[in-house]
């Protein structure tokens, strides 16, 4: 009996960087050993299989450490950012609630805090979510305004995750040393694509994760600072790890991949930049002529992997689905089943219709200048198409 051949459909081009990055193979290569040849239990401290995990892990340790000018001692492993950012948020405040109860943090900071920081404030601690100017910073005197003489605690976002603008975390972290005040930053965007120098940096707390540098899924780290020494509440128990920081057996092979991604992400860093930044011209070159199309986010003070575009006009949902050939999204990959606007570009004063009519175009190591090109021309002719059947382009 005949069957029918099935003609596979292409992959669409992949400009969701910002959501995950594709493990670079070398990374893959790093950590095959460990899942088969090398099993081992890192915490096995009386045979050579426990003790070749244990050298693996330390190593990894100090590759993480190195992209951020940290002491191999500041570095926790953890899940992921969001594991990172609670202990963080939660392990600190719990800590310090004798002596305050106020925290303050953006209202464009991921969710991964505001809802740790929305827990906290269950348990009797009062936030401060400050606004941001329609450029996505915060004004460092607002910041300091903010900050009372109860207050504990700041966290802001380094790179943000949707329109990747840069805040000024060195002045805002000098503040908070003058204030005595910790400041947690979640750098989960910005490992690989901005220089971080923890030992200059007036950082206290640091949320690490490497899926979003070319690394796997499921395995992050917490910089905690040992001068001048934080100390945190424990938000996982069990055997100790992490001189019981975070109990849990230590997952070897993912944390060899978290530390030749970041040892990568190093060498490659102003290389790298460089030739994002070309795409991302390259893509708004393409898109040149475009009416209505606004640029969410400061114009310099980003990083060039993210371009976060709203165009007025258009509906939000039909510019998206008329896209089947590209991979990208309309906002943080969490929410991305989300009815409601970005928080996000809300913050920026956009309106509901412009910050839906919005993408997040997020590209990175392996994206190449002809799958720019055919991006924007998709994007032009989508947007185009739209626009003529609604009759024009509305006011912003």
């Amino acid at each position: 009996m005949a069957s029918a051949m099935s003609v596979a459909t292409p992959l669409p081009i992949y400009l969701d960087y910002g959501a995950t990055t594709p493990v670079d193979p070398r990374v893959v290569d790093a950590m095959l050993p460990w899942l088969g040849t090398h099993f081992g239990n890192p915490a096995s401290r009386s045979h050579a299989w426990g003790w070749e995990a244990g050298k693996a892990v330390e190593a990894a340790r100090a590759q993480v450490a190195a992209l951020i000018g940290a002491d191999v001692r500041e570095i926790v492993w953890t899940s992921g950012a969001t594991e990172s950012d609670n202990l963080a948020l939660k392990g600190a405040a719990q800590q310090l609630r004798d002596r305050g109860r106020h925290l303050v943090t953006l209202k464009t900071e991921h969710n991964a805090v505001l809802d740790p920081l929305l827990e906290l404030q269950r348990e009797g601690f009062e936030v401060s979510f400050l606004d941001v100017g329609p450029d996505g910073l915060v004004d460092p005197e607002a910041f300091r305004a903010a900050l009372r003489p109860d207050t504990i605690l700041a966290s802001v976002m380094l790179v943000n995750n949707e329109i990747g603008v840069i805040q000024d975390v060195a002045a805002l972290g000098a503040i908070c040393r003058e204030r005595g005040v910790l400041l947690h930053v979640d750098a989960a965007q910005a490992t690989g694509k901005v220089a971080i120098d923890l030992k200059t940096l007036p950082v206290d707390l640091m949320s690490l994760t490497a899926h979003k540098t070319y690394g796997p899924k499921g395995i992050g780290a917490l910089y905690v600072r040992r001068q001048p020494r934080v100390r945190l509440v424990a938000q996982m128990h069990g055997g100790g790890q992490e001189h019981g920081l975070r109990s849990g057996t230590l997952a070897t092979h993912q944390i060899v991949g978290m530390g030749e991604a970041f040892r990568l992400a190093g060498e490659e860093l102003a290389a790298g930049e460089t030739r994002i930044a070309t795409l991302r011209d390259r893509l708004l070159a393409g898109l040149d002529g475009l009416d209505g199309v606004l640029l969410n986010g400061h114009a310099t003070r980003r990083v060039p992997h993210n371009v976060n575009l709203s165009f007025a006009g258009v509906d939000g949902e039909a510019l998206l689905l008329g896209l089947p050939q590209l991979a990208l999204s309309s906002g943080s990959a969490c929410h991305s089943a989300s009815q409601q606007p970005s928080h996000v570009l809300r913050a920026l004063e956009r309106s509901d219709e412009l910050a839906h009519a919005s993408l997040r175009i997020s590209f990175g190591r392996f994206t190449t200048e002809d799958e720019i090109d055919r991006a924007s021309a998709a994007i032009r002719a989508r947007v185009t198409q739209l626009r003529a059947r609604a009759g024009g382009v509305a006011s912003s």
